[in-house]
């Protein structure tokens, strides 16, 4: 299996800029695999493709700040992507430079804030605040929303809202985990109207999300580490959920991942910490019965996942319709639910 076997041919002006002024107002793609249908919907018709019972697993993670312009001691400008928060002023980074720098090296950031290159490890830093508040301080006051590479603009006031959740409670993630964006107060409160059930999971999505597959044969990837928790109290649900015959649907690609790690040994237990998992067509899902998500790009590890759920075929049929219709792609693009 190829990694080309999941790309196509994106036209650049279906890469969403912006966010639609109302989250709720984008469209949706409705994929049945049994039926092989694809049905466009909007956005808002959402809570009548779901029936009471139903568990929707929406991942809680919240956005931080994690973008930091920095200069060297030198001059040079040095572009900081957190990754991960591994201390109170330590971290994993990813760094942007007309010249590699060594460790050892500072960063300059305003007048009082030095950061320290510790080492390397293969694309990411570790790094640390020598001089200056710790990162929540840092982030909240140099930090700019981690827009992704696709996204051809600086980020404004308006990301520190729309690139994230309307939902989210657990700082860590440095990209959103986008199929959230789509739901408003109104979305939730008619799935609520239809006895539809929510649950929560958390995963803090890493930078390297946005990594190009380098391999050609897709089962020589390897996933970039990211945490995760599922708790015992959504394992409960989920478990009652599956013996009232009802369904499991995870909101995002995250969401999938962190229930299908959790069930990794077999039996869904709950789970705190790091997760590889690589879903790729062959995969047998042992929790997620469907899924809202948002178009990804070509030959992706989330376009590996989306069609091991639909099937590639379906999927790569979804995405040329998706094309030809005109659909909005990627972070602030539009949306699908794969049955």
């Amino acid at each position: 299996m190829k990694v080309s076997d999941f790309s196509f041919e994106l036209p650049e002006h279906l890469i969403a800029q912006e966010p639609l002024s109302e989250r709720s107002a984008s469209r949706l793609l409705h994929v049945r695999r049994k039926t092989a249908d694809l049905v466009d919907r909007q956005f808002a018709d959402l809570p009548t493709l779901l029936g009471a019972g139903d568990l929707v697993v929406f991942n809680n993670t919240r956005v931080i700040p994690a973008r930091l312009f920095a200069r060297k001691t030198s001059g040079g400008r040095v572009e900081v992507m957190i990754e991960r928060l591994t201390g109170p002023r330590t971290a994993r980074v990813q760094l942007r430079a007309n010249r590699k720098p060594a460790p050892g090296t500072e960063l300059l950031i305003g007048e009082g804030v030095i950061l320290r290159l510790i080492d390397r490890d293969e694309a990411f830093w570790t790094i640390e605040i020598d001089a200056g508040p710790d990162w929540p301080a840092l982030l909240d006051d140099a930090g700019h929303m981690p827009l992704p590479p696709y996204i051809q603009r600086d980020d404004t006031e308006a990301d520190k809202d729309r690139y994230q959740t309307v939902y989210g409670q657990v700082p860590g993630a440095v990209a959103a985990p986008t199929a959230g964006l789509h739901f408003d107060k109104s979305v939730l409160a008619a799935l609520d109207d239809r006895g539809v059930q929510r649950g929560w999971c958390t995963l803090h999505v890493g930078a390297g999300t946005f990594q190009p597959v380098r391999v050609d044969d897709v089962k020589d990837h390897e996933m970039h580490p990211e945490w995760l928790h599922v708790s015992a109290e959504l394992v409960d649900q989920i478990k009652q959920t599956k013996s009232a015959g009802k369904r499991v649907i995870a909101v995002g690609t995250t969401a999938v991942r962190s229930l299908e790690t959790a069930a990794s040994e077999g039996k869904l237990t709950a789970y705190t910490g790091d997760s590889r998992l690589f879903i790729y067509p062959g995969y047998k899902f042992k929790v997620v019965d469907a899924l809202i998500t948002n178009f990804h790009l070509p030959g992706s590890t989330l376009m590996m996942l989306v069609s091991a759920l639909a099937g590639r075929d379906q999927i790569m049929a979804a995405y040329a319709h998706a094309i030809e219709q005109e659909y909005r792609f990627f972070s602030y693009g539009d949306s699908m639910l794969i049955e």
